[in-house]
């Protein structure tokens, strides 16, 4: 009997180019759905991946990377509950901690990992979803627990993540201000928050104009470096709570702890990594999906539609700064 396979794009030494392959198909474990993978989301860290510069991803090359993926339910393990073959999915699988990633026909994912997609989204605004929105949730809802009549500042408001935590901040009743370069104000107020340009303001001038020199109630930092420190000294004095989910340099705390400010980290790559708390992942993108159906939650799109053949192109879009919007590869499924 032969050996049933599928095409994937592998990653064989780091800096090098993804190139297609047939590989073995995966069958479905206990616990785990085979997806026909119909779209990849692009992420900035597949691009450090493939260069060989993301050892926190723990993802040893070769390997197929991508996380997002969006697809149908191809078929079920054992113990799967809640899912039927034909199901549209979406969720963050793979591509990390040796984990095949959704640059390939199908993928066998732990089933507590996705989440049924949206009927109106399609398949590619699926994919572009799941990493942005948890590192977005898991910052503002899980951490610094966001609620009416706060005030809250995103910086790098028109990013990937930056624009789904302006609309959950929006969505549990902040006032939310967000900061970019000029040509992305109207991204940004399309969103709903007010545009703060950042290069041109210093944090001090900001924090007067918008809090009367209080600070804000919670600082999301999308950017890491310099625009943590600043962060830290943008947080509301006695109860300020800055999260960041690229916290990963050396910092002073002094201005946090002046303020008697608190801090979180995310890092969202952590349950792929050790295996502990997929299922509230899953829990994420179906409140996101509910957010979506009712109409409080979008994604904001690159135009430029990749087509499997063209995934260097995509990342190479990626890593130049061009995407305007999630650059998603898709059409090796229907």
């Amino acid at each position: 009997m032969s050996e049933i396979t599928m095409q994937a794009l592998v990653v064989e030494e780091a800096g090098a180019p993804l190139r297609q392959l047939t590989l073995p198909r995966p069958v479905a474990g206990p616990g785990q759905v085979l997806v026909r993978i119909a779209a990849s989301g692009v992420n900035p860290l597949d691009i450090k991946i493939r260069a060989g510069k993301a050892a926190h991803a723990r993802q040893p090359l070769p390997a197929v990377l991508g996380l997002d993926l969006a697809g149908t339910v191809e078929a079920l393990g054992d113990g799967v509950n809640g899912y039927a073959v034909g199901d549209a999915v979406f969720g963050m699988t793979g591509g990390v901690g040796g984990l095949q990633g959704s640059l390939a026909e199908y993928a066998a994912v732990d089933a507590a990992l996705l989440a049924h997609k949206p009927a109106m989204l399609s398949m590619r605004e699926a994919a572009a979803l799941p990493l942005i929105v948890i590192t977005a949730w898991e910052g503002l809802v899980d951490r610094a627990r966001v609620r009416a009549g706060q005030t809250v500042l995103v910086h790098g408001g028109a990013g990937g993540v930056g624009h789904i935590a302006v609309q959950l901040a929006r969505v549990a009743g902040a006032e939310v201000y967000a900061t970019g370069r000029a040509s992305q104000r109207a991204v940004i107020e399309q969103y709903g928050a007010t545009f703060i340009d950042a290069e041109a303001h210093a944090v001090a001038d900001y924090v007067q104009q918008y809090t009367a020199g209080e600070g804000f109630d919670v600082v999301y930092d999308t950017v890491g470096g310099e625009v943590l420190d600043a962060s830290f000294a943008a947080a509301r004095t006695y109860g300020g709570h800055v999260v960041s989910c690229l916290g990963w340099g050396t910092h002073s705390l002094a201005p946090l702890s002046f303020r008697a400010a608190t801090y979180s980290g995310v890092f969202t790559l952590l349950p792929l990594l050790t295996g502990r708390g997929h299922a509230h992942h899953g829990e994420i993108l179906r409140e996101a999906a509910r957010l979506v159906e009712a109409g409080k939650l979008s994604v904001r799109m690159d135009p430029r539609e990749f087509a499997f053949a063209e995934a260097n192109a995509s990342h190479a879009a990626v890593e130049a700064g061009t995407a305007q919007g999630k650059i998603v590869v898709g059409g090796y499924a229907v």
